[in-house]
């Protein structure tokens, strides 16, 4: 597979780890947005959004779970979740992630 996510996963390429457990990777944005712009993917391989199932919704599910702690470990307690599905979305990467982003005011309005 050629997921530049399963290979940051697979240590291929190297990354700034911000969180790790046995289900989860969070590394900082190479192309951050805000002062903390952190991306949070599965150690398994989901496309998007759309191939959420029974089966790996635990995955999704973890994730959220650990994202207080996500950003806690990053000194902030105000953040914004986003996740883009499909390419009109803007998704760049062919494996469901999550950006968590703060450090600043970010306003109400996402676009």
């Amino acid at each position: 597979m050629d997921c530049i996510f399963c290979k940051i996963i697979a240590g291929e390429i190297p990354s700034t780890k911000v969180y790790e457990d046995d289900m989860i990777l969070a590394f900082k944005d190479i192309n951050p947005v805000a002062p903390v712009h952190t991306v949070i993917v599965p150690k398994i391989h989901i496309d998007s959004a759309n191939e959420v199932t029974e089966d790996n919704s635990k995955y999704v599910a973890h994730i959220f779970e650990k994202i207080p702690e996500i950003a806690k470990l990053q000194g902030i307690s105000s953040y914004r979740i986003i996740n883009n599905c499909g390419a009109d979305a803007g998704q760049s990467v062919l494996h469901i992630h999550f950006h968590l982003v703060g450090g600043t005011e970010l306003g109400e309005k996402i676009i």
